[in-house]
């Protein structure tokens, strides 16, 4: 799609174009929403009433106050209202990042290796809250990761995709740029800003 085409796009649209930019066949990589529940208090909800597959970070049986603030691996699909809600009232708020992986890549495998991550040691040796979905953390930690940090982070997606600071663009993320790309900006074609 050239640039004049892409001007007159809503974020919603740019914003899908983007994530699915290799196809929304059941084959074709799949995208995810990973959700931070403390950042608004309506990610939960949305999560579970959105009729999609999801899964909760945190195991167990969790008091109301810990599920409404966990973090939520969400599975987007591009023609459903609610991806296209979440993509609109999400933007520009640091509700978490997207994450692309391989068809063959089940939710369940995805949340296996994300629990796998929410807890560091700190420099005391106390385990640490590891809020790597947050696109703020994800924008800063990404960049410094050695080629095995970052193979760790990864594990079995494809990409990883943040928005940045400024509601303008996406950071997409590759999984190896040592062997590919660097990390990509890509900037929403509007003269529109995001408050």
């Amino acid at each position: 799609m050239s640039r004049f085409l892409q001007a007159d796009l809503r974020l919603d649209e740019w914003l899908t174009s983007e994530l699915w930019a290799h196809g929304s066949r059941p084959e074709d990589p799949q995208v995810y929403a990973l959700l931070d529940g403390a950042r608004a208090p309506e990610i939960e909800q949305r999560v579970r009433t959105s009729q999609a597959g999801f899964a909760c970070l945190y195991a167990g049986e969790l008091s109301p106050s810990l599920s409404a603030a966990a973090p939520y691996l969400l599975h987007l699909q591009p023609d459903q209202p609610y991806t296209r809600q979440l993509l609109e009232d999400s933007w520009g708020q640091s509700w978490g990042c997207f994450v692309v992986a391989s068809a063959q890549v089940s939710l369940e495998d995805l949340r296996q290796h994300f629990r796998s991550l929410l807890r560091v040691l700190g420099p005391e040796g106390e385990t640490l809250v590891f809020r790597f979905y947050d696109p703020r953390v994800l924008r800063l930690y990404l960049p410094t990761c050695t080629a095995l940090e970052r193979a760790a982070l990864f594990g079995p997606a494809r990409a990883l995709l943040a928005e940045t600071g400024t509601g303008h663009s996406l950071i997409d993320y590759p999984v190896d740029p040592a062997g590919g790309p660097a990390a990509r900006l890509r900037i929403w074609p509007s003269g529109q800003g995001v408050s």
